[in-house]
């Protein structure tokens, strides 16, 4: 079926998650899309855990079940900021809120690869090479001459719209000179993949666990255990000099990673990863836009990566005649994680949890019962993307932090 808007072809530079994503969803539009991607990958790839809203696009996009077939089913998180001390979000506490109960956890890159095949079944035509741009006056893009012409099929004309979905290379922005937003945080992320831990229960468990210096996760994978440590650079220093020796000294100086991992046997090299949050001041031009992380970036406490890049898929993919409308959106929405995630980072969510449970210890019953169900499913829905951009979630954190220090200091419960 012919496309409505105006613009006819397409071309997206970076074939990950978010290019892909959008080659598909343009296609289906009856866009002439290409895809410029030199199919380069690292084994590991930061961004395993998924959230609820990531599935409704796997829907749209005829990809749920390939997903279900090679990932472990995600049913909650769970963090602890203590030996004895956590709070979980159970997606399932989201039954009848209009969104998936369930995420997943996916094994990467081989869950990206789904999205490239999805691509090439719908008619994305694909050129294996690294593509090159030139600016034009002072705003405007370009494919530079030997890269549109590994392109025949567009008979040396340029594309209509320009597409960066190069993730962190960010190719337009430097480009372009755009500045960008950056969060407060410089830290560093080592992982990798280990057998041999105790099992998340129940299975496909994730759990984030607050750490002397910095925090950590244990993403279940099918076959193994994603492990990762994020700290700033600094206190990553004193654990040695290597990723490896660092990773490994953090585990073991940690009570309960190194009680999970007492027997753990490491079954992959350790991924590196610089870890702080990004957003562009702008992400559209005339007849040129980014997508996912090369638009911007949000800390992966939780999880919301690989959401962000699919979302911008589909909100470039309806907003292709309004260009500046994507970015407004785009750049509300990455502002909303930060902000949510803020909360994690200077302690107020497990104040808000140890001051509430102080509560319902000394009034026990249905009203402070009430309230702590209220809490985890408010929680949970921003962090499952239902209502992380609502001024009521937002307002009503605001509301329960500000007596959150009754019980509990959150300096004393923030991530260093």
């Amino acid at each position: 079926m012919a496309t409505r808007n105006s613009i006819q072809t397409v071309g997206i530079i970076g074939g990950g998650p978010s290019g892909a994503t959008l080659a598909s969803l343009l296609a289906m539009k009856g866009v002439d899309v290409t895809l410029f991607d030199n199919g380069r990958r690292p084994d590991l790839i930061v961004g395993e855990s998924l959230i609820p809203a990531v599935v409704p696009v796997l829907r749209k996009l005829g990809l749920e079940e390939r997903a279900a077939a090679i990932c472990q089913h995600k049913p909650s998180v769970t963090f602890t900021f203590g030996v004895d001390e956590q709070v979980e979000f159970c997606f399932q506490s989201l039954a009848g809120c209009g969104g998936p109960t369930y995420a997943y956890n996916a094994p990467r890159p081989a869950f990206d690869n789904l999205f490239d095949q999805r691509a090439d079944e719908l008619g994305a035509k694909r050129v294996r090479t690294r593509a090159r741009i030139e600016r034009v006056g002072q705003d405007g893009l370009r494919l530079a001459d030997e890269t549109l012409a590994r392109a025949p099929w567009l008979h040396g004309r340029q594309p209509d719209l320009l597409v960066d979905s190069t993730g962190r290379s960010r190719l337009f922005a430097h480009e372009m000179e755009i500045s960008a937003e950056v969060g407060p945080r410089k830290d560093v992320a080592y992982f990798a993949h280990y057998e041999g831990f105790n099992d998340c229960r129940p299975a496909g468990q994730v759990i984030i666990g607050r750490l002397a210096a910095g925090w950590c996760w244990r993403i279940p994978l099918r076959d193994c255990l994603s492990v990762g440590v994020v700290m700033n650079k600094n206190d990553a220093a004193q654990f040695g000099s290597t990723p490896e020796e660092r990773l490994d000294r953090a585990i073991a100086r940690d009570p309960v990673l190194a009680a999970a991992g007492r027997n753990r046997r490491r079954v992959t090299e350790i991924a590196t990863y610089t870890n702080y949050q990004l957003v562009s001041e702008r992400g559209c031009g005339p007849g040129w836009a980014m997508t996912g992380d090369a638009f911007g970036f949000v800390d992966p406490m939780l999880s919301p990566g690989m959401f962000l890049a699919l979302h911008s898929a589909e909100l470039l993919a309806e907003n292709l005649d309004d260009l500046p409308a994507y970015s407004r959106e785009m750049r509300r929405l990455i502002k909303a994680w930060m902000e949510l995630i803020q909360y994690f980072y200077d302690g107020r969510i497990f104040a808000m949890y140890q001051s509430g449970m102080a509560f319902e210890r000394m009034f026990p019953g249905r009203i402070t019962q009430s309230l702590h169900r209220f809490f985890d499913r408010e929680v949970a829905r921003m962090a499952s993307r239902l209502d992380t951009t609502s001024r009521f979630g937002h307002g009503m954190l605001q509301i329960m932090s500000r007596p959150a220090a009754w019980k509990a200091d959150p300096a004393e419960l923030a991530i260093r």
